[in-house]
């Protein structure tokens, strides 16, 4: 058998070492900007948000969980599943969690112990301002969990100026990485908490003590199990390429993706921004409100029909027929791709018979005001 040339070859590594594992996870921590300990896991990163929220949170233990999409939606089970008590503050999908309601529901519950957060939520197309919740918490005196898959890469991420205790990312968004493999900083705070929790996951693919035990209190000298190296190595790349870029020209690239959509949208028959202010819209991806008494998922086929290359999904569960979703993150967060999808949508939008549907001078224009938002942003 003649072998493939075309790629390089993925099977018969030599395995990866404890060294390497753990020059990979340092390469995390700078990109976090944070000193504290950060630990690799074998997954996706579902995998370290549940390991935090049952390491975290103590069966009676108060937990205010912010929904701004699924993603909060989901924590708030995991926490209920833990035996604590729940406090939901549930922000518009429409926006972001505002710092003086957080600060509220603080007040009126001294006893909260974690707040669970999603950075970005590509899902729903918004962002929360981190930078400002996270002193609050702090000052209270609660542990600060971050889910920031949808933003490492495309907007700022200062875990410990913005008092984070425990961050977790994943690779397969704005760092155009794998999947299957993510990472979570802990801070100091976090371990003790998580060390006086009876409850904390041992012996368990969930267990972050473990991982403390068995890894980073013997100096990272000796890991624990086989590696999935292929993740590992594919993480290292795709972090060692936004090095190599530059992170403010990543976070730049990613914003200008957003605002262009955002732009030519508005130009658009029947679309519009479904996150209301630029300034809570996630750089990750936009998610658009289709035209009055259209399904969604039919103008995404429309488009897709036009052109399938383009990053563009309906959303999911009950805003499936309203939502539809651009996913200008990674390799997509690029100015020829923000304007074929301009294109795609607007030839989706004239097969429907959209009333108003863009002819050709209007699907230029779309297209040049992308292009003009792009531009702006990066010129900065």
């Amino acid at each position: 058998m003649t072998a493939n040339t075309e790629h390089p070859i993925l099977l018969d590594l030599p395995p990866l070492t404890a060294e390497r594992f753990a020059a990979v996870e340092d390469k995390i921590a700078a990109l976090l900007r944070t000193r504290c300990d950060v630990v690799a896991m074998q997954g996706e990163a579902l995998l370290p948000l549940e390991a935090c929220i049952r390491s975290a949170a103590p069966r009676g233990s108060t937990a205010l969980n912010i929904v701004t999409g699924p993603y909060g939606e989901t924590f708030g089970g995991w926490l209920r599943s833990c035996g604590a008590e729940v406090v939901t503050l549930t922000a518009p999908f429409t926006g972001a969690a505002g710092v003086d309601e957080v600060a509220r529901a603080l007040r009126e519950h001294p006893h909260i112990g974690l707040v669970s957060l999603v950075h970005a939520e590509a899902a729903t197309g918004n962002t929360n301002p981190v930078a400002e919740i996270g002193p609050v918490v702090r000052e209270h005196g609660a542990l600060l969990m971050l889910d920031a898959v949808a933003s490492v890469g495309a907007e700022p991420l200062l875990t410990d100026e913005w008092g984070v205790d425990l961050c977790v990312i994943g690779g397969q968004k704005a760092l155009a990485g794998p999947a299957g493999v993510s990472a979570v900083s802990v801070s100091a705070r976090a371990w003790e908490r998580i060390a006086a929790n009876g409850q904390a996951p041992r012996r368990s693919y969930l267990s972050l003590l473990d991982w403390k035990e068995r890894w980073l209190d013997g100096g990272r000298t000796a890991l624990p199990h086989a590696p999935a190296q292929l993740e590992m190595l594919a993480l290292e790349q795709a972090v060692d390429r936004i090095a190599a870029e530059g992170l403010d020209a990543s976070i730049a690239r990613h914003r200008a993706a957003s605002a262009a959509t955002r732009a030519a949208a508005r130009l658009l028959p029947g679309l519009a921004p479904y996150v209301v202010r630029d300034q809570d819209a996630a750089p990750a991806a936009t998610t658009l409100r289709a035209p009055q008494d259209v399904d969604a998922r039919e103008v995404v086929a429309a488009a897709l029909k036009a052109d399938p290359r383009v990053p563009l999904q309906a959303a999911a569960g009950a805003l499936a027929a309203q939502m539809l979703r651009v996913n200008h993150y990674g390799r997509a967060a690029d100015r020829a791709v923000v304007q074929d999808t301009v294109r795609a949508l607007a030839a989706g939008l004239e097969s429907l018979g959209v009333p108003g549907g863009p002819d050709a001078a209007g699907t230029a224009e779309a297209a040049e005001a992308a292009g003009a938002a792009w531009d702006a942003v990066v010129a900065g």
